[in-house]
């Protein structure tokens, strides 16, 4: 039986006028030197200043005011201390000052790609038939910093795909640090960031068993401004960098989903927040939650992390802990199997994982579920999203390496009550890089973080040698009974 695989024409590429406005810093004593000439301006050269910029800047950012007065406010220390009450310094003045921290960061400048889907909470005012559906990006900028974005587009009724247009403004979210640490799991967390052991010990002694941010920031800062040695001082820094990857973010309520940015937050990703894999979790009461595995990069050291959200506006934060969660690929299975989480894993760069936890956020004792055997693969394998549930078993993408590093899509059936037991797996690629696909920023890979069935068919988005995204459809039957054959032989 063959399997036809249809390349939909649809392609998304990078946008990349698609800015938005980012915290700029050049140290703080070039910061004071522009603080005290903006001080030193009169309230009408101030005026003469700022309106042009408000008026230019305003046609590209949403609320543009409460970016500068943001950013004014992040350097308020410097602004007392050169002399001068903030509380006195006029709107106008903060905004200017402000101006002078604020860049234009272009967040798909560089690459567009890796992406995943997931049904839309809202599936209002639809016919029979279509879908409505959010598909996540990894978007690269100025100096290779991955972050995520979105699209919304509608699957109509022959599964044929609209991506709506993007929005005109990007919105970051607002930051929230409530989170309340476990004290265990949190200096775990810092082992692994090799933060230096001495620092562990002392939080280990000054902790409770749970705290929160403001607890932690006291003892912290406390205990660095006791200490005169400038590389300890770096530690203790460390520790609070940890503790913003724990956090919550909140978009406005009047963003549309194209405009909402998940942009690098802590020190530990700083070069990039990569992969999301979404997953539609059904909870065993039946209520829903979209949960994402991603990899927080910070150019040295990959910290594995999960958000979950409800509705796409206020997103919940927080590291991924214990044995299995190492190294990249971590996808989680969209409802609990035999009473317990499921997660595919990638822990030693070339083999697929299973691992099971009855914590969302700790996982361990992760199984070997999956090698290498075919020649398009013999690099590595890895999935290409969270498994999809059918009536023949677990659909796993995967995704090979093979010869010139070339990415290829393949597929895998597990078993649905013991997912350690592969059923069957294609023996050669579902998807390869055509002529026309193979060219790009990183040549010669196809790659996926999340495909979805509707109307019979799977439906795979992909990123073409990372610089753009596109579909791909199969009939879902026969994709199964192909994986099911245990001939040689693939149409």
């Amino acid at each position: 039986m063959r399997i036809t695989v249809n390349r939909q024409p649809v392609k998304i590429y990078p946008d990349p006028k698609r800015v938005i406005a980012r915290f700029f810093y050049t140290g703080d004593d070039r910061a004071r030197e522009v603080i005290r000439k903006v001080l030193e301006l009169s309230e009408q050269q101030v005026f003469g200043i700022i309106s042009p910029l408000l008026q230019e800047f305003s046609k590209r950012h949403r609320n543009i005011t409460k970016v500068f007065s943001r950013n004014c406010k992040q350097v308020k220390h410097l602004i007392e201390e050169v002399g001068h009450d903030y509380k006195n310094v006029s709107e106008y003045r903060k905004y200017l000052i402000g101006s002078y921290f604020t860049h234009e960061y272009s967040i798909e400048s560089a690459a567009f790609f890796n992406p995943s889907i997931v049904e839309d909470p809202d599936q209002t005012n639809l016919v029979e038939g279509e879908k409505r559906v959010i598909i996540s990006f990894r978007a690269v900028g100025e100096g290779h910093i991955s972050s995520v974005v979105f699209r919304r587009a509608l699957i109509d009724c022959n599964n044929n795909i609209h991506v709506m247009p993007s929005g005109n403004y990007i919105d970051e979210a607002d930051v929230v640090k409530n989170a309340i640490y476990n004290k265990r799991l949190f200096l775990k967390k810092a082992s692994d960031a090799n933060i230096a052991l001495k620092i562990i010990a002392e939080m280990n002694d000054k902790l409770g068993e749970k705290f929160d941010y403001a607890q932690l920031r006291r003892i912290v800062l406390d205990s660095k401004n006791l200490e005169e040695d400038n590389l300890d001082k770096l530690e203790y820094d460390k520790i609070l960098w940890l503790s913003d990857t724990y956090h919550e973010i909140c978009f406005s309520k009047d963003t549309d989903i194209s405009d909402r940015v998940i942009f690098p937050i802590s020190e530990f990703e700083r070069k990039g927040i990569e992969d999301a894999r979404f997953v539609r979790f059904i909870k065993e009461d039946g209520s829903v939650m979209y949960y994402a595995t991603y990899t927080a990069f910070d150019g040295a050291f990959i910290i594995p992390k999960l958000m979950q959200t409800v509705d796409f506006y206020d997103f919940k934060v927080s590291p991924l802990h214990g044995t299995g969660a190492q190294n990249k690929n971590l996808a989680l299975f969209p409802k609990k199997i035999n009473g317990k989480y499921a997660m595919m894993s990638r822990i030693d760069g070339w083999n697929n994982y299973l691992m099971y936890s009855d914590r969302i956020t700790v996982w361990d004792q992760p199984i070997k579920l999956q090698s290498p055997l075919y020649q398009w693969e013999f690099i590595q394998i890895g999935n290409c999203g969270s498994p999809i549930e059918t009536e023949a078993g677990w659909l796993i993408i995967t995704h090979g390496v093979g010869p010139m590093r070339r990415y290829c899509l393949g597929a895998s059936l597990l078993d649905l009550n013991d997912p350690a037991i592969e059923l069957g797996r294609l023996h050669e690629p579902l998807l390869v890089p055509n002529p026309d696909e193979r060219e790009g920023y990183v040549p010669n890979v196809l790659y996926s973080c999340g495909s979805i069935i509707h109307n019979g068919e799977l439906i795979i988005p992909y990123g073409l040698s990372d610089y753009c995204s596109s579909f791909a459809t199969v009939n879902l039957e026969r994709l199964l009974q192909r994986i099911l054959d245990k001939g040689e032989h693939t149409g």
